[in-house]
């Protein structure tokens, strides 16, 4: 449905989009630290929020732009040709926007300084696979779901960016304009700018070995191999 919608409402989308899920993600964080000392606590506070609120604006977005909200995704789609390399380049700006503008509000309304980049460190073989992890598992779910399910792909994409909170390391950013985002708060959800590239290239491989894998997956039997047909 995207097609029906013109460029500059697909991008203010994207924009409007990352910045409430970046202001979700990084406002619950300070909301649930500030509420217990408990880390595993806060941790599930924030993967909480950060799971509905993705439910609600694939939901509500994806009809405009495709609910991207994640240069890795859009890349993806412009490697299949849903995207074009114009596009490509203005939804990767949007979401980057977006997403510092989702960080300054979540400041704004805790009271904290606009911008206060982080001192978390999040570096490491480990961090650097559970992201490629993430950002593979993230496009390979919307890929498949876009197949088999298209409907359900706000709770497709909700439910296992929930469960890649806790089963990755590096709790799932899975996206690079939500790390250059969270990069910029010193906050529960906080990443120290210095670790932002391997997360970023990280994800970006994930995403593009997903591409690959899912592109032979999901591609039908060709009529020479009538074996290969599921059965009824």
């Amino acid at each position: 449905m995207t097609e029906t919608f013109d460029l500059s409402r697909r991008l203010v989308a994207e924009a409007l989009g990352t910045a409430l899920l970046v202001a979700t993600v990084v406002g619950s964080g300070i909301m649930a630290d500030s509420l217990s000392d408990d880390t595993a606590l806060a941790l599930l506070c924030n993967t909480i929020a950060t799971g509905a609120i993705l439910v609600v604006l694939i939901t509500i977005l994806g009809p405009i732009s495709g609910a991207h909200f994640n240069p890795a995704v859009s890349l993806v789609f412009a490697l299949k040709r849903e995207l074009s390399r114009r596009a490509l380049a203005l939804y990767m700006l949007a979401q980057c926007a977006g997403g510092i503008a989702g960080t300054v509000v979540a400041h704004l309304m805790f009271g904290m300084a606009i911008i206060s980049p982080s001192l978390k460190v999040r570096t490491g073989t480990a961090q650097w696979l559970s992201e490629g992890v993430a950002a593979f598992g993230l496009v390979a779910i919307i890929l498949a779901g876009i197949r088999f399910n298209r409907q359900g792909v706000p709770w497709l994409v909700g439910l296992y960016i929930t469960a890649a909170y806790w089963f990755t390391a590096s709790t799932s950013f899975a996206n690079p304009a939500v790390a250059l985002a969270r990069s910029l708060t010193d906050s529960f959800a906080g990443i120290r700018p210095l670790d932002l590239p391997g997360f970023v290239i990280a994800e970006t491989a994930g995403a593009l070995l997903a591409l690959v894998l899912m592109n032979w997956l999901l591609s039908p039997p060709s009529p020479e191999n009538p074996s290969h047909r599921t059965q009824p």
